[in-house]
């Protein structure tokens, strides 16, 4: 059905209108990021400033960002790694086996999420100092991993009960075991839901605060949101460089996003010319003869 002209420029100009709104907050952000400090306080706000300033940004990278900007990739890969790996495998288990009490566990999943993080700090405090990981990147990926793993499972169910069974059957039919099945078929078209649960982990560890705060001492591991805090003192908070800091914050977040929803986009078989997601693999076995031949379904 051809859509009409104007149903068309309203559909552009809905699409405009969400993008400046969305986009408005960083780019008053990288403004006030550059703009003289008596600009900043000024009653009547300017949309620019006729004196861009942007030794900022050299300051904020001598208070030790770029340390912290480490700290930070290292905890959120790390957390994203781990996290989309077993929630993955347990999302698979919960959409293919009939396994007891599913349900139940399923509401369990669920229910974790129910708790605030604040409820969790003195539970996760006694058993990482009894383990020795506090002061540690270990540590604090595990507890992240409290947070960000139930709802990637849920998620990831859901993607994988959307695909055929009969694609992962077919695969084992022809000499692919379960697993081989799981990791050639099933995970491929699961790609853009693998890379959506990756960009909601990596973003809850990005952006937590509280078990960063608690379960970090050492300056030399701060993250990124806990050297933010940094900035504000107690009678008074230098906007220029939080919002400087907060641009360089806001920075890696975008990069990963984009380079995420490319890579699930490109690894699952219906982004490729002339495939689809039904098409069949082919396997190679062994027949009982012992020379390896070519099976496809």
């Amino acid at each position: 059905m051809k859509r009409r002209p104007a149903a068309t420029v309203a559909l552009y100009a809905a699409a405009v209108v969400v993008g400046l709104f969305a986009v408005a907050p960083f780019a008053w952000m990288l403004l006030t990021s550059i703009k003289p400090e008596g600009e900043i306080l000024r009653k009547t706000p300017s949309l620019w400033t006729a004196h861009p300033d942007f030794g900022r940004y050299r300051e904020v990278m001598h208070a030790g960002f770029g340390r912290a900007l480490r700290n930070s990739l290292i905890v959120a890969t790390g957390t994203t790694v781990a996290g989309v790996a077993v929630a993955a495998l347990a999302g698979y288990a919960l959409a293919r086996f009939d396994l007891p009490l599913r349900r139940y566990l399923l509401l369990m999943v669920m229910g974790v999420q129910m708790f605030p993080l604040v409820v969790l700090i003195i539970p996760l405090f006694v058993v990482m100092k009894a383990l020795g990981l506090l002061d540690s990147w270990l540590g604090l990926i595990l507890a992240y991993l409290s947070f960000t793993t139930p709802l990637a499972v849920w998620l990831l169910r859901s993607f994988f009960e959307t695909i055929p069974k009969d694609l992962e059957e077919a695969a084992m039919s022809d000499g692919a075991t379960r697993f081989g099945a799981m990791v050639r078929v099933i995970f491929p078209l699961a790609g853009p839901g693998l890379a959506a649960t990756a960009i909601f982990s990596f973003i809850a560890a990005w952006n937590e605060f509280l078990f960063a705060l608690t379960f970090l001492k050492k300056e030399n591991l701060r993250t990124l949101p806990v050297a933010l805090s940094a900035f504000v003192g107690r009678s008074q908070a230098d906007w220029g460089l939080i919002m400087a800091a907060s641009v360089l914050f806001t920075i890696p977040v975008v990069v990963v996003f984009l380079a995420v929803l490319r890579l699930g986009r490109s690894a699952s078989p219906t982004s490729a010319t002339g495939s689809s997601a039904t098409s069949p693999p082919t396997w190679t076995t062994s027949p009982p003869g012992g020379s390896p031949a070519s099976s496809t379904r």
